[in-house]
């Protein structure tokens, strides 16, 4: 089944960002002006077709797509290397997000929102069980995909061995009580902050892999946090920490 873009922001943010999207269904009848006049100027600038449809075929490929649908292209994911340059051209230590088997594409795309807000200069992702970059993930993340790099690997540990050899500290994010605090700890070194899945958290290897553990105090009656919720907060600490803020 295509992997459908919808919304026009969206896809006109997917547009700006030379993200491949094979073509653009517009319903017949929609008035083409603002957003939607942009968005289509810019696909055949980009040359990317434009085929206008019926509201009814529309309707069936997605709901509230607001006059407008892209069929999306396989997502280009970098490399390793290329996260790290990121660090290097901006002249930053490291500072990588990476991600054991979250599957949910609403956490996903709030991940990289956040993600992208504080200047995180790549993704990590494994290949297997877990959500890749869909349609539903660039929705999600509210553009913030289109300005971030995303390495798809197929073995976790190995590419934490790779960053530790690169001088990258791993911090992994899990509720267990041989694990700091999340606010005492130096997060201005380079770091790979790693959150583990929506139910079983970091796996095993993983969590054995990572340099230490960090944990957010629960004080209330619920025993966690959702994984979207608590990378949140540990990256916008790591962020304000490495600004002189904390």
């Amino acid at each position: 089944m295509s992997d459908y873009l919808y919304g026009r922001h969206a896809i006109l943010e997917a547009l700006r960002a030379q993200r491949p999207i094979a073509e653009i269904f517009v319903a017949m009848g929609v008035h083409t002006r603002g957003a939607l006049n942009e968005l289509i100027a810019l696909a055949k600038e980009s040359n990317v077709p434009v085929r206008g449809i019926s509201r009814e075929e529309m309707d069936r490929k997605a709901r509230n797509h607001q006059g407008v649908l892209a069929r999306i292209g396989d997502f280009a994911y970098a490399e390793i290397e290329d996260l790290l340059a990121v660090a290097h051209e901006r002249g930053e230590p490291a500072f990588l997000l990476m991600l054991d088997s979250v599957q949910d594409p609403q956490n996903f795309g709030s991940l990289l929102r956040t993600a992208e807000a504080v200047g995180v200069h790549g993704i990590i992702i494994p290949e297997h069980r877990a959500v890749g970059v869909t349609a539903g993930v660039v929705k999600a993340s509210a553009g913030a995909v289109n300005h971030l790099k995303i390495a798809r690997v197929t073995n976790l540990s190995r590419t934490i061995e790779q960053l530790k050899r690169s001088s990258v500290w791993v911090i992994g994010v899990e509720n267990v009580p041989e694990a700091r605090e999340y606010v005492k700890v130096d997060y201005k070194t380079p770091i790979a902050i790693v959150l583990g899945s929506e139910g079983a958290g970091l796996s095993r290897l993983v969590r054995e892999k990572c340099d230490l553990l960090v944990r957010l105090p629960m004080w209330g009656k619920v025993g966690s946090l959702n994984v979207a919720v608590a990378g949140s907060i540990v990256l916008y600490a790591a962020r304000m920490q490495r600004e002189g803020n904390a």
